[in-house]
C-alpha cells in the first residue's frame, strides 16, 4: 500500500512515500508559506481521484493563504503556470481537466 506522509508542525516541512513501512522518497525543506507567492497547479488530463484530491489541497492553500492560483496542463507546465503567475494572474479556483468524463456510477438503494 503506497502511503503519502506530510508533517507541517515546525519550520521545516516533510514530504514522504512509503511502501507500507519502507521508505521510497523523502524530502525536507525549509517551509515559510507566509513567502509564498502563488500556486502552481497541473490539471489534467489524469486520474478523477488524483486531481480531485491535488486541486483540492492547491485551492485551500491558495484560499486561506489568500494567494493567487494558476492551473495548466502540458508537459511544460511548471513553466507555463510560473510565467502566468509573474504576470499576475489568478484563477481564484483551479478546475481540474479529466480528459473524458467521469465515470459515475449510480447509488445503491
Amino acid at each position: 500500500m503506497l502511503i503519502l506522509t506530510l508533517r507541517t508542525d515546525k519550520p521545516e516541512a516533510e514530504l514522504g512515500l512509503f511502501e507500507g513501512s519502507t521508505k521510497l522518497a523523502y524530502s525536507t525543506w525549509s517551509a515559510h508559506l507566509q513567502d509564498l507567492a502563488g500556486i502552481a497547479i497541473y490539471k489534467g488530463p489524469g486520474s478523477f481521484t488524483g486531481l480531485r484530491i491535488g486541486l483540492s489541497v492547491a485551492n485551500t492553500l491558495a484560499d486561506s493563504l489568500q494567494l493567487p492560483i494558476v492551473s495548466t496542463t502540458s508537459k511544460k507546465w511548471i513553466e507555463t503556470a510560473c510565467a502566468r503567475l509573474e504576470k499576475g494572474e489568478n484563477e481564484k479556483i483551479a478546475l481540474p481537466e479529466y480528459g473524458a468524463e467521469p465515470h459515475i456510477t449510480k447509488q445503491k438503494k
